[in-house]
Parts: C-alpha cells; structure tokens; sequence
C-alpha cells in the first residue's frame, strides 16, 4: 500500500474529497502528458514511470492492436501493407479514439496492475493536459478516452499551465509567468496570472513541422526521400536555433528520387538550421504577439521573471537565445523540459485546491 504524507495538506483547502483520498491510499493515481509525440506517464509519490512515443501498430482488417509505444515507433516506415502504425493524436487532439483508448488503457494497466495482496484495487483517477486550443468536443474525446481506458475520474488541465506547475513557477500568484512549451503538435505560449491563463496562444506548428520542414529541404535540394524518424534524429542531433561554437553534421540515408535508389548524404548544422529556422520563427512571432498584447503591469513582471520554455523543442540548440534576442527578454529553459507537463499534472494530484480552480473540464 503506498505511503501517504498527511502533513503536506498544510491548508485546508489541499485536502482531498475523503471519498478520493480513501480510494487513492490503494490506488495509483496518475498524471499524463498525451504528446502528439510521446506520451509520460507521473505516478502519485514515484515519479515519471514511463516515457513511450504515441505511437500504435494495427491490423488494417481486424483492427487488433499489435504493439505500442516503442515497439510500434520501430515499425515506423517498415511495417507490411496488413499493418498500419499510426499515432493517435494529431496536433495535440485525438484523431482516432480507438486506438488512443488503446494506448491508454496499455499504459493505466502497466502501472495499475491488482497484485495478491489487493485483489481489487480501485481505479486510478488521472489528471491529462490537453493543448489551451482545443474544443469542448475534442475534450470531451480525451476524458472519454480515459475513462474507457480505466480511470475512475478524468480531470483535464491546459498543458501550458501544468508545464509551468511542473517548471516549478508559482501559478496562483499575483505576478505574471509566461511559459512557452514547445511539444510535437503544438507550441503552447501562455501568460499565467492568479491561478489562470491571461493570454494565450496555442500553435499548431511544433516538433512534427520541425521534422516535414527538414523531408522537404532535402527533397528539393538533394532529391532525396527521407522518412520522419530519420528526420526526426537529425532534428535531435544537429537541429539549431543560432549557430553551434563548431559546425556538426550528420548521414542521412533515404530514396533518390530520380533513380529510385537508396542513397546517402552529410548534411551540416547549417543546412538544418536553415529548414528549421521558417517554423522556429513562426513561433517566436507567435510569443511576440502575446507580449504585445500583454497588460503593462504583467510586462513588467515577465521583464523581471524572464519567459520559461519547456517541451522537447526547448532543447533545440540556442533556441532560448533566438528567443530572448527577439524579444529582449530573458529567457529560462526548465529543468528536465520533456518532462514538465507530466510532473505538473503529477503535483495537481497532490493539490485538490488548485486542481479544482485550473482544471478546464468536470472530472467524470
């Protein structure tokens, strides 16, 4: 049975519903970060348990789910035609419901599995950040998702407001905190004040653009083919903002197109920065506009408290100094980026009060 630390309810609003705080001492209550691209998963009082791409492979026919995460990532590109490998979410919403049921019920049942000593373990409840954009109808799809996958309660909150709850920055406080959280479906660009979004933003231009942006640069300068995980790993190996101290490259291998015929080029940091640099400006222009129209008061406070950038993008190469000089502001990325959404909804577990003023759609 997990431990449970009465002396962190400090206030009286942070205790929890005794109904859920009975249930919760036997169960393992979750927060989950649903990316577009990878889906973490926080667990009550242990931390992040798992980190696996969004990812499900299927029968076309039956439509039986034959793997996911990982092992479905690794079928990418050269799965048979019987087989289908796709991703549940697009820019941060569900598009198709069966198979993210599927993905969450794998995940739920992995880290929530009844063992001798107690039989019957009640099902978890779940907190899930979701994009700021989305409609009541494709929130309404997430917490149905979670429910038919296993939760016993589906609370969801605004990604940029768990990431900055995961940033360790002070939400319900007077002073203004703007996040920007860069995922692989959408860029999150919020300015938080007393314990609410301000002003907000949520592009659809994230991580998934970043990789269509590098097939297409070298399908019209090389020729050549690439598939998505590729681009997706030079992304990761040699992707920037502002130039690297010494320049890098990386081989890429894909199908020319003239031929037909696998071949194999070096692509510099240079040349990717360059296909990137059309989106990354996207998003800058995107944070500019907010702090354009944000109070002078908050403004002030942003001047001293700097701009936070969490999500996988905040580790492309000097993208916190392409940011802070087009703004000139300061800019902070968060410990840990990948993980802040996910360790955020994880401290909303912890937190009734708070969870109940943020989130955005009555739990089930």
């Amino acid at each position: 049975m997990r431990k449970v630390n009465l002396f962190k309810y400090k206030k009286f609003n942070k205790l929890p519903n005794p109904v859920n705080f009975l249930l919760g001492l036997f169960s393992s209550d979750l927060g989950i970060d649903l990316g577009t691209a990878n889906t973490l998963v926080f667990i009550l009082g242990k931390g992040i348990a798992i980190r696996e791409p969004s990812v499900v492979a299927r029968n076309k026919k039956t439509k039986e789910v034959l793997a996911i995460g990982l092992s479905a990532k690794k079928m990418t590109g050269r799965a048979p035609g019987a087989i289908e490998v796709i991703r549940p979410l697009k820019d941060g919403v569900i598009a198709d419901f069966d198979a993210a049921e599927a993905m969450l019920n794998h995940y739920i049942k992995k880290v929530h599995t009844p063992t001798s000593n107690i039989p019957m373990i009640p099902r978890p409840r779940v907190v899930i950040g979701i994009p700021s954009g989305v409609t009541e109808v494709e929130r309404r799809a997430v917490a149905d998702a979670a429910i038919e996958a296993g939760a016993r309660k589906a609370d969801l909150v605004e990604e940029p407001m768990a990431a900055a709850i995961g940033a360790g920055l002070k939400v319900d406080g007077p002073e203004g905190m703007f996040i920007v959280d860069i995922g692989g479906g959408t860029s999150e660009i919020a300015l938080i004040s007393l314990g609410g979004i301000v002003l907000g933003k949520s592009l659809r231009i994230a991580g998934d653009e970043m990789d269509e942006a590098i097939i297409n640069f070298v399908k019209l300068k090389y020729s050549l083919l690439l598939g998505q995980p590729t681009a997706e790993e030079v992304k990761i190996k040699i992707g920037s903002a502002s130039k690297f101290k010494k320049s890098k490259s990386a081989t890429v291998r894909g199908r020319d197109l003239e031929s037909g015929l696998p071949r194999s080029i070096k692509l510099t940091s240079g040349e990717v920065r360059e296909a990137l640099s059309p989106i990354i400006n996207e998003i800058i222009s995107g944070i500019s506009q907010t702090l354009e129209e944000t109070p002078p008061e908050l403004v002030s406070d942003i001047m001293k408290n700097g701009i936070y950038m969490a999500g996988g993008g905040a580790l492309i190469y000097g993208i916190d100094k392409a940011v802070g000089d087009a703004t000139n502001m300061p800019v902070t990325i968060a410990d840990d980026p990948l993980t802040c959404v996910a360790r955020g909804c994880g401290k909303l577990l912890e937190d009734p009060g708070l969870l109940s003023k943020i989130k955005v759609a009555k739990g089930m």
